[in-house]
C-alpha cells in the first residue's frame, strides 16, 4: 500500500481573520451566492503542551465567500472559554475528549493535589459542526455548550449552556430541520431516575426584526425522553435519524462507563479512555413518533453495529427506511490520536489505516405497524427490489437485518463517510443520490456520488489530495435531485499553501473550477452552505 504521511493535515493553522481573495481556475457558477463554513480542530499545541487526541484541537472556523463568480477566503480560532485561558497562561488549562490538562505548576503542592479532585467544567471548544437555532448560527460539540457566532464575520458572541433552557447536559452537533424551521437534537441526562436519551425540539424563528442580537433559545423542549437500556452503560451517539414523521434514537454498542466517568473525572483522565465497544449488547431502535412524541412500544433490535452519520431515511407503505453510515466494530473513535495520524510514510501508516474499521452504507428497514396481530418469525418487509429484512421474535421485539446499499466497487474506495444530500429538498423523503468521502487512507481521499437505487459510484479522485464532507447546493429553479453543485475544501499537504475550494457540476461530478487559497488549512470536520451570507 505504502500510504503517505498525513501530518500536514493535522498542522496548527495560522488565522486570517479578514477576507482576502483566492485564484481561481475554471469557472464558477455566477448562480452560487453565499458563504461556505467550515469547522474543525486548527490549534494542537499551546507553549510546549501538544493534544493527544485529534478530536482536541481548538475550534477553527473558516468562510468561502462566493459572490458572481469570484470567492475570498477568511477564517478565524473560535474564542471559546477554554482558547481563551488556554492562550492567557500559554499552557494546556481545560481539559479535552483525549487530553487531560495538568494542574498549574505555580500552585503549592496541596492546592495542587487538591485540584484533582474538582469537577472539571466540560469544554465549550465547539469543533465539530455549524449549527442552527431560531435562524441564528453557533457552532457546536457534543459538551452542554454551543457559541453562537457571527456567519459574516466569523466573530465569536456569547457561550450558549442548554441545561439553562432544558433539562439536558449534552447534545450533539447534528440536528437536524424540518420544512416549518425548527430544530430537532438529541441530549443526555442523568440523575436519580437513572439515564435518559432526550429528543428536544427547538421552535422556529420569531420575527426578527423584534428581537435583539442574542443568543434565544427560548420555547426548546424535550418532547420524549427515552430510557437508557443498560442504565450504568448508556451508549455514546453521533447522530440520529429523523424522517417526516418519526424520529428514531440508536442505541449502539459503544458503551459510557459511568462509574469510570465519574472517577475519571475526579482524578483526570481522558474521556475516551471511558468509551467501549460491548457487541453483547447488539444495537436497539427506539422509535419515536415526531409530532406527538409518544415511543413505540416495540423495541427493533439488531446485530451489533455503530454508525456516526446518517444518509437519509423515508416513509414507503408503512416501513421506515433507514440509510446510515456503519462499521461493524465501534473500538475506532479512540483511535484518532495525533500520534497515530503523524506516523511516518509506509509501514506504520498503512499498519494503522488497516487497523480501523471500513464504514460502509446499509439500508434498515422498520415496520411501522406492528402488533398483538402481526405473525412472529415471518419476513414483514414487503417493499420491492428490498433485500432487508424484519422479524417480529416475541410480543414487543422485532429483530432486522441490514441490506448493503452498495456493491463491490465501493470497497477500492475504501468506504464512504461524511455522507450529504440535497437535504432542503430532500430529507425525510425517497431520494435518490448521496454524495461522501471514500476512504482510501486515514483521512478522505476521493469524493463519492452514489446512486442508492442502482447503487453505481461516480468519482472524483487524484493522488495527494484530501477532500472534505460534500456540500450540495441546489441551483435555482432546479427541476432534479441533483441539479447544482458540490462543495469540498481540497488540503494538497505536497504542495505549500494551496489549499483549494472545489466546485464540482453534482450531476456529472466533474470540476466546475476551483478557489485556491494561499494559505494552509488543517483537515476539518462538517460545515454548512449558507445561502444569505
Amino acid at each position: 500500500m505504502d500510504l503517505p504521511n498525513l501530518e500536514h493535515l493535522v498542522q496548527s493553522g495560522e488565522e486570517t481573520p479578514e477576507p482576502i481573495p483566492t485564484t481561481i481556475k475554471g469557472s464558477i457558477p455566477t448562480w452560487i451566492n453565499g458563504s461556505f463554513l467550515r469547522n474543525g480542530p486548527g490549534k494542537f499545541e499551546f507553549g510546549e503542551d501538544k493534544y493527544i487526541h485529534w478530536f482536541d484541537g481548538m475550534a477553527m472556523m473558516h468562510r468561502f465567500h462566493i459572490h458572481d463568480g469570484s470567492v475570498t477566503y477568511s477564517s478565524r480560532f473560535l474564542r471559546s472559554d477554554s482558547y481563551v485561558q488556554n492562550l492567557e497562561k500559554n499552557r494546556i488549562v481545560v481539559s479535552e475528549f483525549g487530553t487531560v490538562a495538568s494542574p498549574d505548576p505555580c500552585q503549592s503542592i496541596f492546592a495542587r493535589f487538591f485540584s484533582y479532585f474538582q469537577t472539571p467544567q466540560p469544554t465549550d471548544n465547539a469543533n465539530v459542526n455549524f449549527v442552527k437555532y431560531k435562524g441564528d448560527y453557533y457552532v457546536s460539540t457534543e459538551t452542554n455548550y454551543m457559541r453562537r457566532v457571527d456567519p459574516q464575520s466569523l466573530e465569536t458572541k456569547e457561550k450558549v449552556d442548554w441545561s439553562q433552557y432544558i433539562a439536558v447536559n449534552s447534545a450533539t452537533a447534528h440536528p437536524h430541520y424540518d420544512r416549518e424551521g425548527a430544530t430537532y437534537n438529541m441530549g443526555n441526562s442523568y440523575g436519580r431516575n437513572g439515564f435518559f436519551y432526550n429528543i428536544i425540539r427547538v421552535p422556529p424563528p420569531e420575527d426578527k426584526s423584534a428581537l435583539e442580537d442574542s443568543a434565544d433559545l427560548r420555547g426548546a423542549e424535550v418532547i420524549c425522553s427515552i430510557p437508557a437500556d443498560e442504565p450504568r452503560k448508556p451508549s455514546y451517539y453521533h447522530s440520529f435519524v429523523m424522517s417526516e414523521n418519526y424520529i428514531v434514537f440508536i442505541e449502539q454498542p459503544i458503551k459510557l462507563n459511568l462509574l469510570k466517568f465519574m472517577l475519571y473525572k475526579i482524578q483526570g483522565k481522558s474521556f475516551h479512555n471511558i468509551l467501549s465497544w460491548e457487541p453483547q449488547y447488539g444495537t436497539v431502535f427506539h422509535l419515536v413518533h415526531r409530532r406527538t412524541g409518544k415511543k413505540s412500544p416495540v423495541k427493533y433490535r439488531a446485530a451489533p453495529m455503530f454508525t456516526l452519520h446518517q444518509i437519509n431515511a423515508y416513509e414507503d407503505n408503512g416501513f421506515l427506511v433507514m440509510d446510515m453510515c456503519c462499521g461493524d466494530d465501534g473500538v475506532v473513535i479512540g483511535e484518532f490520536t495525533l500520534e497515530n495520524l503523524r506516523r511516518e510514510s509506509g509501514q506504520a501508516m498503512d499498519e494503522f489505516y488497516n487497523s480501523l474499521c471500513r464504514n460502509l452504507p446499509r439500508r434498515y428497514v422498520l415496520p411501522l405497524n406492528v402488533d398483538e396481530n402481526t405473525p412472529l418469525d415471518e419476513n414483514l418487509i414487503t417493499l420491492h427490489d428490498c433485500k432487508a429484512t424484519a422479524m417480529k421474535t416475541n410480543p414487543e421485539e422485532v429483530y432486522m437485518t441490514h441490506e448493503e446499499l452498495h456493491d463491490d466497487q465501493l470497497l477500492q474506495y475504501g468506504g464512504l463517510e461524511f455522507p450529504q444530500i440535497n437535504y432542503a429538498k430532500y430529507n425525510g423523503k425517497p431520494y435518490r443520490y448521496m454524495y461522501a468521502c471514500g476512504f482510501g487512507h486515514v483521512f478522505a481521499d476521493s469524493l463519492l456520488k452514489m446512486d442508492v437505487h442502482t447503487k453505481e459510484l461516480k468519482v472524483w479522485r487524484y493522488p495527494g489530495l484530501y477532500p472534505s464532507e460534500p456540500v450540495f447546493v441546489a441551483s435555482p429553479g432546479a427541476a432534479e435531485e441533483d441539479d447544482g453543485v458540490v462543495l469540498s475544501v481540497v488540503v494538497t499537504p505536497r504542495k505549500e499553501k494551496s489549499t483549494f475550494l472545489l466546485i464540482l457540476d453534482a450531476r456529472t461530478f466533474t470540476e466546475l473550477g476551483r478557489a485556491e487559497v494561499p494559505v494552509n488549512i488543517p483537515c476539518g470536520t462538517h460545515g454548512v452552505f449558507n445561502e444569505m451570507g
